[in-house]
């Protein structure tokens, strides 16, 4: 319609202008047909207009509202990230020096608690326990003999041996009477007259000597002596056990059930004491080590239960101890939890873990949904609130601080106060001082 009467003015301008150029072409009926098409389209297009104002001003903007409800704090809920790790783990190795001969596990095979895992060679150990056995035999027998006492035929014999000095001591005693009347008369000479002499006083220390070690086997064995054998039989027991112990321990067993995780090397290696053999992994259910700032670590009480999420699976955990020290770089305490998984597979060692807490933060605001905020100034934000003015609602504008966002709705506060209505969407229709309609409100 505005185009059709904006055709019709040009035609009559068109006219108006050819009845002012050519006057005498052009009668005075004709002049007044076009002056009153004129008017007539410029009173309809003012009738148009005033009308379209009359319908703005008499219908205003349909609004939702939503109306405001203190709160004092609001949950919010945290993942905190840590890792699986082995209940226990350990670098197995030997440890005493020698060479591999046997590596009985590879990667990835269960071993259970006590089984053999590898092997060293033994042969100069068990020599020498042969040799120190064979030792120790013979001191044994030594001391059976001392705890025993002399044999009768042993007494006998030194008892013979006493009786056969005496008897040769008392010729010697006759001979040297006699060369010594002899020596006396010039018969023999002084040098003949010592001999003699001589040769009786060693019988007499030969015969003093037989005398004490008869006396000494009459007596029977001293204690000090079996006690001093006896010693060197304990001596060579111990020389025995510290081979007997280093032939065990040329033996690598699994110290509990577990996973071989990684074989160092393999057989012919010499190693040393201590060098690492073979890794072994538990194989119970794992653990989660995940640090945790120091104030949440209170929340955390040993042996509660908490969320626990690995790769796509949600599990739970049990609380098990939280580590004392602080860790310098992350600045959190270590939380150490055991899941309680149902699963067959259980999680590997290493694998990304996230810890869900649920926490209660203090504060005080109002719910709102994200929709009903608009952007303020400086990094603030504003919303559109309500305000009666008898039967009409004006809104106005406030800003706001959002605290928290979950989701579709955000934690505010600000120049608002409970009980009011807040524009809840469409907010970029609206401004400031603008009437509008209720509908819907949301209590």
């Amino acid at each position: 319609m505005e185009t059709q009467a904006w055709e019709i003015v040009q035609v009559g301008e068109e006219e108006t202008a050819s009845a002012l150029k050519h006057p005498k072409k052009i009668g005075v009926r004709n002049l007044l047909i076009a002056s009153g098409m004129i008017v007539a389209i410029a009173f309809g297009v003012y009738e148009r207009l005033s009308a379209q104002q009359e319908v703005a001003v008499s219908a205003p903007l349909t609004v939702q509202v939503v109306k405001l409800k203190p709160v004092q704090s609001y949950q919010v809920t945290r993942f905190y990230t840590g890792e699986v790790v082995a209940t226990r783990r350990s670098e197995l190795g030997f440890e005493r020096g020698g060479k591999v001969i046997e590596i009985i596990f590879n990667r990835g095979q269960t071993v259970e608690k006590g089984a053999v895992i590898a092997q060293l060679d033994t042969q100069n150990l068990k020599a020498q326990l042969a040799q120190l056995a064979a030792q120790k035999l013979r001191a044994v027998a030594e001391l059976r003999e001392l705890q025993n006492g002399p044999r009768r035929e042993t007494i006998a014999a030194a008892r013979s041996q006493v009786a056969d000095l005496e008897n040769r001591l008392r010729l010697e005693n006759i001979r040297r009477d006699r060369r010594r009347s002899l020596y006396q008369e010039g018969a023999i000479s002084r040098e003949q007259l010592d001999e003699v002499a001589f040769n009786r006083d060693a019988l007499a220390d030969r015969l003093a000597a037989a005398q004490s070690e008869l006396e000494a086997l009459q007596n029977g064995t001293r204690k000090e002596q079996i006690a001093a054998q006896a010693a060197t039989v304990a001596q060579l027991q111990a020389s025995m056990s510290d081979v007997e112990i280093n032939i065990e321990k040329s033996t690598l067993r699994a110290p509990f059930r577990g996973v071989i995780g990684e074989r160092n090397l393999d057989e012919g290696t010499v190693v040393q004491a201590g060098q690492p053999i073979v890794r072994l992994v538990e194989k119970l259910t794992p653990e989660v080590e995940i640090g945790v700032p120091p104030q949440v670590v209170q929340t955390l009480k040993v042996g509660s239960r908490q969320q626990v999420q690995v790769g796509n699976q949600i599990d739970t955990a049990q609380v098990l101890a939280h580590k004392p020290e602080i860790n310098p770089q992350t600045r959190t305490r270590t939380v150490v939890l055991q899941l309680m998984t149902t699963n067959q597979t259980m999680p590997a060692s290493g694998e990304i873990a996230r810890l869900q807490v649920e926490q209660m933060v203090s504060t005080e605001g109002f719910w709102l949904p994200v929709t009903a905020l608009i952007k303020g100034e400086r990094g603030l934000w504003s919303c559109f609130a309500i305000a009666s003015e008898g039967d009409t609602y004006r809104i106005e504008r406030r800003d706001v601080e959002v605290l928290y966002t979950e989701g579709d709705r955000v934690l505010v506060r600000g120049t608002i106060v409970a009980g009011e209505e807040v524009v809840n969407s469409g907010t970029h229709r609206l401004v400031s001082g603008q009437v509008v309609k209720l509908v819907d409100s949301k209590q």
